[in-house]
């Protein structure tokens, strides 16, 4: 039985994105099925995502993180230069209503979350350096994140500073590290290996569910605003 839930979370990983899409679809088609995903529960489910991604990680992976503030500094510069400029172009591209172009502008302006640190845990990249990615983009939010929605929609906006930074403490920082105790001291034991194996499924279905509990909530907008941007989501996450 072990290895088979191994083998079936190895597979849910290599098809992290038709799972997510399917996902997604089925929030759409029928929005009850993840309508518990809200609030609360999805900040759990959020920090269980987190917290087996601290499971991988080791302190040589903070040492050789802490050794890289360069790569830092490019990595919030290129978070708050390319991310809002890309999201600006799309507006202008797909021509969206003023409603929808401040949302679209809005997300390409709020610093990196949880969906790129498991993005970078499932495709085996550098965890350590997209958890520190996360929390630096976050401190500097408050301050870039209004200015550069003012610049991009000509609209100000209110940062709920103190917030922001109680989330990312709370969903990122506190799980991440409790994983990595957790991989410290009971990386010795063998039965653990067997665990970490096991992780990446609970991540893929974790983010699953995050991603129906959003469209179930949207459905209406999407349905009036989003319908065509949906459709391309999900177009280009088929295609190659």
């Amino acid at each position: 039985m072990k290895e088979i839930v191994k083998e079936v979370s190895a597979w849910m990983a290599s098809h992290s994105s038709t799972y997510v899409i399917a996902a997604a679809v089925l929030a759409f088609l029928v929005p009850d099925v993840f309508g518990w995903v809200r609030g609360d529960v999805s900040s759990v489910i959020l920090g269980v995502i987190m917290l087996t991604m601290g499971l991988t990680l080791s302190t040589e992976d903070f040492r050789i993180l802490f050794s890289r503030p360069w790569d830092i500094f490019i990595g919030a510069c290129a978070q708050f230069t390319l991310m809002p400029l890309l999201a600006y172009t799309l507006t202008q591209v797909f021509g969206l209503n003023p409603y929808l172009s401040i949302g679209i502008i809005l997300v390409g302006c709020c610093p990196g979350g949880v969906s790129s640190n498991i993005m970078s845990f499932l495709c085996k990249g550098d965890v350590a350096f997209s958890v520190g990615m996360t929390t630096a983009s976050t401190l500097l939010a408050p301050f870039m994140t209004p200015l550069l929605v003012w610049w991009l929609a000509d609209t100000r906006i209110e940062v709920d500073t103190l917030g922001m930074f109680r989330g990312i403490l709370l969903i990122t920082i506190i799980p991440v590290g409790i994983g990595f105790l957790v991989n410290q001291y009971a990386s010795r034991h063998k039965w653990y290996e067997d665990v970490r194996q096991m992780m990446p499924g609970v991540s893929v279905t974790s983010l699953a569910l995050i991603v129906g509990g959003v469209v179930s909530q949207v459905k209406p907008q999407l349905m009036i605003h989003g319908m065509g941007l949906f459709l391309l989501m999900l177009s280009r996450g088929v295609l190659p």
